[in-house]
């Protein structure tokens, strides 16, 4: 009985507005027609991604002078927006640095250099795994967020030692590196197995100015190699080219392509790209795909990461063309895969010759 109740009023109301009379026209017309649908919104564009780098030195020490240089690109482009703090050092400042840039701006990416910082850089990501750390360091990545990256140019290296040892004239060449850690030794035996490639009879020396940063002790180095008999040199640190120039002789840069510096000296150099790293990162992280992933292909020659320098043939004393041609082949040998040249991260003495 009860359901009865509640449907019977239902059907008198329909019975009532089936009899109803219209409504004149006037009446119909003053009725306001259905609101459109809605138009289909157009899909924003991407966010642009807010990136920070932290840097132990000053961004014109060459190795971080790169990332930086890659971030610049990227925010030129439009691709994110970029700032940054250098010259933080080594004595606890870059978890003070860091701590207070996540908790204040919450950038999406943080970008930097982890030597000499490891312990501290790992433990703020531990505690901001919302934001991606994407670090140079010698250790592997840690999930969820801790990416690493360093500068594999190993490959140009060697080929830069080829053409040292084909212009030295004294059979010396000197080199002057920052530490005697495993991502600097494999650059500097790779250059020199490139030497004892094209010159067997070739030694080596090799100095550690133990910075990364110190223009004045790299010089002073370079100037005792000099004094010791090398004619050609590599500025594995900066400052070397000054003193390269100063006395005339063939010098090869590091990281970036240092010709400028020096136009009448600098032959060529290893140059590191880290455009593909910040382009994979940048794409990563706006698809929201990003992972913790140990980025060390991105540096190699084949994904673009490295390169020779090009061949300064303007440098004084000139350049025989038939080794530049020898340099070229190799190049394309490594470029195709048919040439790999060995990683080497042992500790290169004071002086080397080849063992025959």
């Amino acid at each position: 009985m009860r359901r009865i109740h509640l449907i019977a009023p239902v059907l008198l109301i329909g019975l009532l507005a089936a009899c109803a009379v219209p409504a004149p026209p006037s009446a119909r017309q003053q009725t306001q027609a259905p609101a459109p649908a809605p138009a289909a919104e157009t899909p924003a564009a991407p966010q642009k991604i807010t990136v920070f780098g932290a840097y132990a030195t000053a961004v014109e020490e060459p190795w971080v002078g790169v990332i930086h240089t890659a971030l610049n690109k990227a925010k030129e482009a439009g691709e994110i927006e970029y700032t940054y703090t250098d010259d933080i050092g080594y004595a606890g400042d870059m978890e003070r640095v860091l701590r207070e840039v996540a908790e204040k701006s919450k950038p999406n990416v943080i970008f930097g250099d982890a030597f000499g910082n490891e312990e501290a850089v790992r433990r703020v990501a531990r505690d901001y795994p919302e934001i991606a750390f994407v670090f140079g360091s010698g250790g592997g990545p840690a999930d969820p967020n801790f990416s690493v990256f360093d500068n594999w140019i190993h490959e140009p290296a060697y080929l830069s030692g080829m053409l040292a040892g084909g212009l030295t004239k004294s059979n010396i060449v000197g080199v002057v590196g920052g530490y005697p850690v495993p991502e600097v030794n494999r650059i500097i035996n790779a250059f020199t197995a490139g030497v004892w490639a094209m010159n067997p009879n070739a030694e080596v020396k090799t100095t550690f100015i133990n910075s990364w940063f110190d223009p004045a002790a790299a010089k002073e180095a370079a100037l005792a190699q000099i004094e010791a008999g090398a004619d050609v040199l590599f500025a594995e640190r900066f400052g070397v080219i000054e003193a390269a120039a100063e006395r005339g002789l063939y010098v090869f840069g590091s990281m970036s392509d240092q010709s400028s510096l020096a136009p009448d000296y600098v032959v060529s150099g290893p140059v590191w790209h880290m455009e593909p790293t910040v382009n994979y990162i940048i794409s990563q992280v706006r698809g929201g795909t990003y992972t913790a992933q140990d980025l060390k292909d991105f540096s190699m020659v084949v994904k673009g990461g490295a390169s020779l320098a090009a061949i300064n043939t303007k440098v004084k004393g000139g350049i025989p063309q038939e080794l530049i041609d020898k340099v070229k082949a190799k190049e394309e040998e490594i470029k195709q895969g048919l040439f790999r040249v060995d990683i080497n991260e042992a500790q290169p003495p004071a002086s080397a010759k080849m063992n025959r």
